[in-house]
């Protein structure tokens, strides 16, 4: 479900929105973003769109992205993980 790049970015960034590592290889990555129902978004303005239908009180687009369970994978996509 998730490609390379999300799980590889994930592990990389998780301490960005946990105190401690929830995963510590691909495969434990993986399972946790299946497990919360992680998203990928093809762009920044699908950021923006995720938290107005889940009804997130975001000001701006700014303020979207740097919220701290959005992860910009670095090819123009981006994976939001609830925690």
């Amino acid at each position: 479900m998730f490609d390379e790049d999300v799980i590889r970015c994930f592990l990389k960034k998780q301490s960005q929105l946990f105190p401690e590592d929830v995963a510590e290889n691909e495969e434990e990555a993986e399972a946790f973003l299946e497990d919360c129902m992680a998203v990928v978004v093809d762009s920044a303005d699908e950021v923006l769109e995720y938290f107005e239908e889940e009804g997130v009180d975001v000001i701006d687009l700014e303020d979207a992205l740097s919220a701290s369970e959005v992860f910009e994978i670095g090819d123009g996509r981006y994976l939001i993980v609830e925690g």
